[in-house]
């Protein structure tokens, strides 16, 4: 029999396609151009969006589940997902009539239509992606905390060799990673900002001027380059992903329109790195 005092976490996704603006109708064409720059315009777009709810608790010692997965789907279907599929979400969402519809006011609202989890289980997250390039989480519990995510890609090659080791254990450790002509990969990473949304905007940070700046300090500057011999903040370093990640964390903190919380580095699909707070 299971320990029923530990607790564990089930995720549910969800998706609904909807629309939305990042238009103030108050404000003048050139006041809304400032605030949401290129993505500013009266007129809708959409999104097929996808949320993931993970609620935590304890195994039932009747059914051996946290929850009934249908009672949780029940849930979803009624307060979310009919809400907002196939809808214009500023013109039918009435909550949104007066509140940006942005992804960090979207979760705030759907965090208030969850009430209904059933009790067994108590709503630990969300998560909401927009696109696969841009998605936004939201830890409810003891310390509600919220994050925006964007993704970004770059080309670059290494040779992974260590100077503190013989030509024998280098290529014992690293193998045809070690080949003197270097390999590449396709980076793929991920910039994880925390912070308040604005009260006016829905937004807790300027997506162009992250863009911007996450190009010029990273994307731009490794893109297409040898990490070995082209960029001098890696001399004397064995570039290995770990080294990299570790300098992109090193140029972004501090750097950033918000605060910087997490990085993950994609080198290949199977091998992942992360720094955070």
């Amino acid at each position: 029999m299971p320990d029923s005092s530990t607790e564990v976490r089930l995720t549910r996704r969800v998706t609904f396609s909807a629309g939305h603006r990042y238009w103030i109708p108050s404000l003048s064409e050139e006041e809304n151009r400032r605030l949401f720059g290129k993505w500013a315009s009266p007129f809708n777009h959409g999104h097929n969006y996808v949320l993931d709810v993970t609620t935590t608790g304890s195994v039932q010692p009747a059914t051996g589940m946290v929850v009934n997965i249908k009672d949780i789907d029940e849930v979803l279907q009624e307060r979310v997902v009919r809400q907002f599929d196939g809808k214009s979400i500023p013109d039918e969402v009435e909550h949104f009539q007066a509140h940006a519809s942005t992804l960090e006011n979207l979760l705030l609202y759907i965090q208030t239509q969850l009430y209904e989890i059933p009790p067994a289980a108590r709503l630990t997250s969300l998560r909401l992606e927009e696109m696969p390039t841009l998605w936004a989480e939201y830890n409810v519990e003891s310390q509600p905390r919220m994050t925006l995510t964007r993704s970004y890609e770059f080309a670059a090659s290494h040779r992974l060799h260590s100077d503190k080791l013989s030509p024998a254990e280098n290529l014992d450790v690293f193998g045809k990673c070690n080949n003197p002509a270097g390999h590449g990969h396709n980076y793929v990473l991920e910039v994880t900002v925390s912070g308040e949304p604005d009260a006016r905007t829905g937004m807790m940070v300027d997506l162009e001027a992250l863009d911007a700046a996450v190009q010029d300090l990273v994307v731009d500057r490794y893109d297409h380059k040898n990490f070995n011999c082209d960029l001098p903040e890696f001399a004397g370093l064995n570039p290995t992903s770990e080294v990299v990640a570790q300098k992109i964390w090193e140029r972004l903190n501090g750097a950033l329109p918000a605060s910087l919380y997490r990085i993950r580095l994609h080198e290949t699909a199977r091998n992942i790195f992360e720094i955070s707070l």
